[in-house]
């Protein structure tokens, strides 16, 4: 019998925390808009509050201060960011495929989710201040990295070349071009994703030895 009573006392305890988690992730994915269109600045719990169906009192229960906040919706945000290129990888049989695939998707993420991605940026800039959520910025940090290695590795082995740079530099390049082509978007420039979808294209031609030695000849 107490065995009966410790099982059942147990599950009603996972369910409780469950539903506490499921009901975090519900209020940091609806807070996500109000983040990313007042900055990590600009934003405070009760602010957020009045940008969302939500009141100060229940965001304040789930979340101690808008660090947690927003750690856990950009958290929630990346995990399905850094899968968004899985599908061209494990779909593209050419190197050319992949390329133009890659390429077209870097720039419809520029255009369908920029204040999303300003979020991010903001993030990562102030924990360089704020220790606090700097440990969760390096883990995003990282699983980006890993994506855009993924496709530059995918690229790679499709040529039959090897590459040129770390996986660590191959990203910071990538980062960089996007986060520019960002401040265009955000600047009003029509030609933004454009831009960003054929320097892409060049940048991975240009990360592979095969395709420098060409040029070269």
């Amino acid at each position: 019998m107490t065995e009966i009573l410790a099982t059942k006392s147990s599950r009603i305890a996972r369910r409780q925390v469950d539903k506490f988690g499921e009901r975090r992730a519900e209020l940091a994915y609806a807070a996500l808009h109000a983040l990313a269109e007042l900055g990590y600045a600009r934003t405070s719990l009760r602010e957020i509050a009045q940008k969302s169906e939500f009141t100060h009192g229940v965001l304040h229960y789930y979340f101690s201060d808008k660090v947690e906040l927003i750690t856990q919706a950009v958290r929630q945000y990346e995990a399905i960011c850094v899968t968004r290129y899985d599908e061209i990888v494990d779909a593209a049989t050419t190197a050319t495929e992949l390329r133009e695939q890659f390429s077209v998707a870097m720039a419809a993420t520029l255009e369908a989710d920029a204040y999303l991605h300003r979020l991010w940026y903001d993030l990562r800039n102030q924990s360089l201040f704020e220790e606090s959520f700097r440990a969760d910025v390096v883990e995003i940090d990282q699983r980006r990295e890993r994506m855009i290695g993924n496709v530059v590795e995918r690229y790679a082995a499709l040529s039959g070349a090897p590459l040129l740079m770390s996986s660590g530099a191959v990203y910071a390049v990538f980062d960089g071009l996007f986060q520019r082509a960002l401040l265009h978007k955000l600047a009003g420039r029509p030609d933004a994703a454009r831009c960003l979808r054929d320097e892409v294209a060049r940048l991975l031609d240009v990360l592979t030895a095969a395709n420098v030695s060409v040029r070269s000849r």
